[in-house]
């Protein structure tokens, strides 16, 4: 059993296939962010990452798989540097993170309450994950870019200087702003 296959079993056997989520249920969704990163060439550490980010939950989608003190079982199935990942997904207090992340390279943890300085290279990766995600429930919902349109133009064109160009088309694409 590979990898993505081992978390995709993960996935369905934690009830993410019986979930609801914009295009279907929170397992349709996972895939397509995996393959939306694939898509735009994200190592396979982040394609794990992107197909299990929502395991703790999100700021965005609170509801978990499982708890986010069992990362132990998680990292068993996706590796280590996917995990730390994924955490960072989940623990990220968006309101306190996302309109300061290029110049303060924080995200503050909801679930602990403190701060983590992220290291130059994994900035990068972070923006990307956090903006397929967003991208793909924008695609399957677009009532939200209706409603949320200017406050996801706006971060994401804070967030231009670290997004990979497979992504910045993306948004392009889906939100019609040039980044």
């Amino acid at each position: 059993m590979t990898i993505g296959s081992a978390a995709r079993a993960f996935l369905r056997d934690h009830g993410a296939e019986s979930i609801e989520h914009p295009g279907g249920t929170l397992y349709s969704h996972l895939c397509r962010v995996e393959q939306r990163l694939a898509t735009a060439g994200a190592a396979p550490h982040v394609q794990l990452a992107g197909l299990t980010h929502a395991a703790y939950s999100t700021d965005g989608f609170d509801l978990a798989l499982i708890p986010w003190t069992d990362r132990d079982l998680l990292r068993a199935v996706i590796g280590l540097e996917a995990e730390e990942l994924v955490y960072l997904c989940g623990a990220c207090d968006r309101d306190r993170t996302w309109p300061d992340l290029v110049t303060t390279s924080t995200v503050h943890d909801r679930f602990t309450g403190q701060e983590r300085l992220l290291e130059p290279r994994h900035i990068g990766t972070f923006v990307d994950l956090s903006i397929v995600n967003e991208l793909d429930v924008i695609e399957q919902n677009p009532a939200l870019l209706v409603k949320h349109g200017d406050y996801f133009r706006d971060l994401f064109a804070r967030w231009a200087p670290l997004t990979s160009p497979e992504v910045a088309d993306e948004v392009q694409r889906l939100t019609g702003s040039r980044q």
